[in-house]
């Protein structure tokens, strides 16, 4: 855990299940079902691949933490923590928020104008709603999305 804390990795507000000593069988009948049902479906939560086309401002991480936690918020989701690294020579960012309901992940190629962005939320988070967030940091001329159901439970 030491190791963990020295890097960032370990939550300000560990959850039980990192310190209880609470037996499996209690534990299984008290947890909450993050699974999402809709249109009588059920699955963990909703990934969107959304690649960037034409896009700007792919070159600086700080400001690209930022918007991404915007996102995150936009999207209802519950921000842990955050790591981005900077390239060179060409500059590209590649990082991830990481999120009680999942992550939001990106890469940047300033040089093709291209940034891929990979958001997994499960729960009752909005992975739609990040999207304007990032498009009024990136101005992208061209968004293709592709959507999956995570998770599905198949009867």
């Amino acid at each position: 855990m030491n190791a963990l804390a020295q890097l960032g990795m370990v939550s300000v507000n560990p959850t039980n299940n990192q310190t209880t000593t609470v037996p499996i069988d209690i534990l299984e009948e008290s947890r909450t079902d993050y699974f999402v049902e809709r249109n009588g479906e059920k699955f963990a939560g909703t990934h969107l691949l959304v690649d960037m086309w034409d896009a700007k401002n792919l070159d600086d991480p700080v400001q690209i933490d930022k918007t991404l936690r915007k996102a995150a918020i936009a999207a209802r989701a519950t921000i842990i923590h955050s790591h981005f690294h900077h390239f060179t020579p060409n500059g590209g960012v590649s990082g991830v928020v990481v999120l009680a309901e999942s992550h939001i992940s990106i890469h940047t190629w300033p040089e093709r104008h291209f940034a891929a962005v990979d958001i997994f939320m499960c729960g009752s988070c909005d992975p739609h709603m990040a999207i304007p967030v990032m498009q009024h940091l990136f101005q992208a001329k061209r968004l293709d999305i592709n959507t999956e159901r995570r998770g599905r439970i198949v009867p």
